[in-house]
């Protein structure tokens, strides 16, 4: 094998083949001629990327690896680490798209020859993007062991969003020079220069900042554990609820948000969000972290050049045009390294539960305007922290937990904060909206008090953790029920891929700018109401929860459609079984079929928002709802499910999960056509001349086929739909047998309709006689 080949884990092989782990065991046990492992451990070895490429494409189970997964193993597999190798490919892409033809330059170079040239050009191009070497960059060859230069200390835990397009630059916070992105030396940039050449590559098809998102993206993918990250949707709300509301006066809500602060930056998606000129700021304690945000960034800004500095407001008060962003590495309560910033918004997701946030340290900062925080309130002391670098009248966003709104130790603060009239709205997000996912997250919006204006008397209280189900579905009927939550208003199988962003966003919008009272959505809270002994200002507390079904009014029209539907399910249900003995059959499998070309396999790779059809989740397929639509985000999908290209769903399409042990599979109807196919979901696409897709998809759920065919965990199983059984019958024999499967699924459809209503309908009447809005007479 070459020296510094890339190699891949058999973690990532079954990426390539579009299969589970378990199965790239078995073909190293029952394969001689399986590549041999050439690095790793044991108990997790690694092999060369090229033999296991050729070895897949010699056994007929890959016929060509995309391009960007090629580039992908290589960062992963990379000599120095999946880090550097993304800090030596953001580099050079900056160049390939800021100085195109120096690029072609080097590239038909050899290898040493390119190393050695690259770190000049790369010099070039980062002091136009980033700065210049006399503001404190590190050239060629300084000792840097990160991808930061930085004189100030770490901090753990800081792992959360920061970015700005164009000249971000990544300083300190203890010493106020300014660092930049360290220019890789040519010893270091040698073993690189295949995977350079391949992003390069990448870059011409789907253009450079995209390819930097999508490695990017899976390398945040591959541990997180490492990253708490902010979903673009919700960084997206979050930057919208910082401009001014309604009743705010017209000059402050026409001009465009000229400053802005991230001070818990990690993978830019808060600043990143922000749209129009603007002059970004954020502080990150993570130096390497740091340094991926400024060429993500960097790489997100149209053009080249760098603006000019002095992003500071003008005595006038006038914006002027947009300077370039500013990144800064250190402990952002300890050392801030803006803490003569006046900015116009903050926009921040903080580090949640910190007990070593400085307590003791920091018992007499100035910040504490509303008091010292407690030990545990470390959400407390961000939220003084943001407050302290607004100018008057300046609007912050945050990401909180909800316990931060009615902890008795803090009480003492979120009075203050009202009574100032600096907390204007607090906001219960559904659980799934940003990790921790089972946790329902609130928004505080905070506006920084101006000397000489009357405090507001009301706070705005809004829940909309009831809108977590998926959007509609217009053509739901007994026979189709629609995407929607299950009895006692929680959705089945819930989780973030099943997030209605599109009602979240509308219903959180709509509450701030019109600060109404909505029944059951937002109540706009005097003050005095709230300065109680808890001062607890859980949303939840202070709204009622819309009764299910739409309240007693509605139930009427609830018990109506359930009688409806279960009129229509009894004309639905299966004659009875005649009894009969085992049939022994020849059986082939869907591998088979397959190899001799009666069927197409196709693994899905989509999330919900990553393109702009919609995309049939798992969760779709397990409870008959209609594909998630929602709006895309134009950023990628975590793991960079956005940049390859999605599996469409056309009619007579077989769809199967491959996690979780059921048995479950779903014929694409031409409602849901045109779709695309989700993660963890299998397409199987049956030639209709030799295979009935109803004859396919009910021999595939039976629980003896799905039992010999999956592979189990100690926490899950995976199905591997190659191993798959089917009969071997004629078409019109096929075809006898799928129209009795496409009668049980029509059965099973309208009995999720009757459950759903009938749990309503239940829920209702309970909700009615308690509330005392039905009588039991």
């Amino acid at each position: 094998m070459p020296e510094n080949a890339t190699e891949v884990t058999a973690a990532g092989i079954a990426r390539l083949a579009g299969v589970g782990r378990a199965a790239v065991s078995n073909w190293r046990r029952r394969y001689a001629d399986f590549p041999q492992p050439v690095g790793g451990t044991g108990t997790s070895p690694s092999f060369a990327l090229a033999e296991v490429e050729q070895w897949l494409r010699d056994q007929g189970k890959l016929a060509e690896v995309p391009l960007r997964e090629r580039v992908w193993q290589a960062v992963a597999g990379h000599p120095a680490g999946a880090g550097r190798a993304l800090i030596h490919v953001g580099c050079t892409l900056l160049l390939v798209r800021d100085r195109p033809t120096a690029w072609l330059e080097l590239a038909a170079a050899p290898d040493e020859r390119m190393a050695a040239l690259l770190p000049q050009a790369m010099e070039h191009v980062l002091t136009a993007r980033l700065g210049p070497a006399a503001d404190g960059v590190h050239k060629a060859g300084a000792p840097e062991p990160t991808g930061v230069h930085t004189a100030g200390a770490q901090a753990p835990g800081d792992d959360h969003a920061a970015g700005s397009p164009d000249s971000a630059r990544v300083h300190t916070a203890s010493a106020p020079q300014p660092a930049r992105v360290h220019t890789p030396t040519a010893q270091d940039l040698l073993p690189s220069v295949p995977l350079l050449r391949a992003a390069a590559e990448l870059a011409a098809g789907i253009g450079a900042g995209q390819a930097f998102e999508f490695l990017l993206g899976r390398q945040l993918d591959a541990n997180p554990r490492q990253y708490t990250l902010t979903p673009p949707q919700l960084a997206g709300l979050m930057v919208d609820l910082a401009e001014p509301p309604k009743d705010a006066d017209r000059a402050a809500r026409e001009q465009p948000v000229r400053s802005v602060l991230d001070p818990a930056a990690g993978t830019g998606a808060l600043l990143r969000a922000v749209g129009g000129p603007a002059a970004l700021y954020a502080q990150e304690a993570d130096p390497a972290l740091a340094a991926l945000t400024a060429l993500r960034l960097a790489l997100a800004a149209e053009g080249p050049g760098r603006a000019a500095e002095g992003p500071r407001r003008p005595a006038d008060g006038a914006h002027r045009a947009a300077p370039g962003p500013t990144v800064r590495t250190g402990d952002t309560l300890r050392a801030d390294a803006f803490p003569e910033l006046a900015a116009d918004t903050v926009l921040c997701h903080p580090p949640f539960n910190e007990r070593n946030w400085g307590h003791d340290e920091l018992a007499y900062d100035p910040r504490w305007e509303y008091g010292l925080p407690a030990r545990t309130e470390s959400e407390l002391a961000w939220v003084q922290h943001v407050l302290a670098r607004l100018r008057d009248g300046g609007t912050a966003v945050l990401l909180m937990p909800p316990a931060a709104a009615s902890r008795r130790s803090g009480r003492r603060i979120r009075a203050g904060l009202l009574r100032r009239g600096a907390l204007r709205a607090v906001i219960a997000l559904p659980a799934g909206a940003a990790p921790p996912y089972g946790i329902p997250l609130h928004l505080w919006i905070l506006c920084k008090p101006e000397p000489g204006v009357r405090p507001a008397a009301d706070l705005l209280l809004a829940d909309t953790s009831d809108l977590s189900g998926p959007a509609p579905d217009a053509s739901a009927g007994p026979g189709r029920p629609p995407g929607g939550k299950a009895a006692g208003g929680k959705t089945p199988g819930g989780g973030r891929e099943r997030f209605d962003w599109p009602a979240v966003r509308s219903a959180v919008l709509g509450a701030w700018r019109d600060r109404a009272d909505v029944e059951g959505v937002s109540r706009v809270v005097p003050v005095i109401e709230l300065l109680d002994d808890d001062v607890d200002l859980a949303p939840a507390r202070h709204l009622p929860r819309p009764a299910s079904g739409g309240g007693a009014s509605g139930l009427g029209e609830v018990r109506e459609r359930l009688t409806e539907t279960l009129r229509l399910t009894t004309g639905l249900v299966p004659p009875a079984a005649s009894p009969a003995e085992p049939a022994h059959r020849p059986l082939t499998t869907v591998g088979e079929l397959a190899r001799a070309g009666a069927l197409f396999l196709h693994s899905g790779t989509a999330v919900p928002g990553s393109t702009a059809a919609p995309v049939l989740t798992e969760h779709d397929v397990l409870t008959g709802a209609a594909p998630t639509a929602l709006p895309p985000t134009g950023q990628e999908a975590p793991g960079g499910a956005a940049a390859d290209d999605p599996v469409l769903l056309e009619p007579g399409d077989v769809v199967v999960p491959v996690l979780g042990g059921g048995t479950a599979a779903r014929v694409v109807d031409a409602a849901t056509a045109g779709a695309a196919l989700g993660r963890n979901l299998q397409l199987l696409r049956p030639d209709p001349a030799a295979v009935d897709p109803w004859f396919l998809a009910g021999f595939l759920r039976g629980t003896a086929n799905h039992r010999q065919a999956s592979s189990y965990a100690s926490t899950a199983a995976r199905l591997d739909a190659r191993r798959l059984q089917l009969p071997r019958m004629p078409l019109a024999e096929q075809q006898r047998y799928g129209e009795r499967f496409r009668e049980l699924a029509a059965f099973e459809d309208a009995l999720r309709t009757a459950g759903r209503l009938g749990g309503q309908l239940v829920q209702g009447m309970y909700d009615g006689l308690t509330d005392g809005t039905v009588t039991p007479g």
